[in-house]
């Protein structure tokens, strides 16, 4: 039998993505709560895209949480049965404990099933670029790879996931303290606009400060210039907090260096975008190596 992906709604891969792919691969949502609405965040299925963005433009913060050892120990119950090995795709243990109730849940799995074999993965990866990663295991299953050999590409490879996430609303990272008031206001007023990674630790820093919207877009594509190998994998992915057009605009540019069939979009889903606001745009993909600044 095949073996069988489990990844938290943190990848941020496309709704339709996931249901085309659901042979082999599966979402286990993040808590999240939003104006007094609770539910898991299951990539726009449940609470729309539009709805959400709506409510982050209004200057609501949704809160989020952890995925708890019993919600995994059920989600890897269901495809265990059905599969001899699966394998949880995890979201970065530097930005949450996730990862450490995976571990518990398969533990709970084993006592109940012996023959059992879960594999729990440490990204150190967040957002789009958990999905590159996650992108690449499908088509490593689908080509009839061992789960020996998808963990242990993902091991060897995981510090090449680059993110670099242009962000558009310094409100919105003041409202979730990760800007001061006085940054927020003073770099509204100049269009500053801040250009974040997730460094080798698998934390969100931030990494430079351009002015204007034209300048952050051309710094990603100057780092995909700097960075990107498709010896390790030439798929990109570009996420943006509900705003295609410009999306779009960006793929254009992008597919002067790239074939069509390389390049994602997608819309990132509750919980990143609880953390980095609308109108962000980002891209990730597979690099010569990550930079830590």
């Amino acid at each position: 039998m095949k073996t069988f992906i489990v990844v938290d709604s943190c990848c941020d891969l496309p709704l339709s993505y996931v249901e085309s792919n659901k042979d082999v691969l599966d979402i286990i949502g993040m808590p999240v709560n939003i104006d007094g609405f609770e539910y898991y965040d299951d990539l726009g299925k449940t609470f729309t895209h539009e709805a959400l963005y709506g409510k982050l433009k209004e200057g609501i913060l949704p809160s989020t949480a952890q995925i708890n050892a019993y919600r995994f120990a059920e989600k890897f119950k269901e495809h265990i049965k059905d599969h001899d090995t699966v394998i949880y795709i995890g979201f970065s243990s530097g930005l949450s404990g996730t990862i450490n109730n995976a571990r518990q849940g398969a533990d709970l799995v084993k006592e109940e099933y012996p023959h059992a074999d879960i594999r729990v993965v440490d990204t150190v990866s967040a957002s789009i670029g958990l999905g590159v990663l996650t992108v690449k295991a499908v088509d490593m299953v689908r080509s009839g790879a061992s789960i020996d050999e998808v963990e242990s590409w993902l091991e060897d490879n995981k510090m090449k996931a680059n993110h670099w996430f242009a962000v558009d609303d310094l409100h919105h990272l003041k409202n979730g303290g990760r800007v001061s008031p006085a940054e927020a206001a003073v770099g509204t007023l100049l269009n500053i606009k801040p250009i974040l990674i997730v460094n080798r630790q698998g934390v969100l820093k931030p990494y430079a400060k351009v002015k204007g919207r034209k300048k952050s877009i051309k710094l990603l594509i100057d780092k995909y210039k700097e960075h990107f190998s498709g010896h390790a994998y030439d798929k990109l992915i570009i996420g943006h907090g509900h705003v295609e057009d410009e999306a779009i605009k960006l793929k254009k540019q992008l597919l002067e260096h790239m074939e069509e069939e390389q390049i994602i979009i997608s819309e990132l889903s509750a919980t990143i975008a609880s953390h980095v606001g609308p109108g962000m745009l980002a891209i990730a993909f597979m690099g010569n190596t990550r930079e830590d600044k």
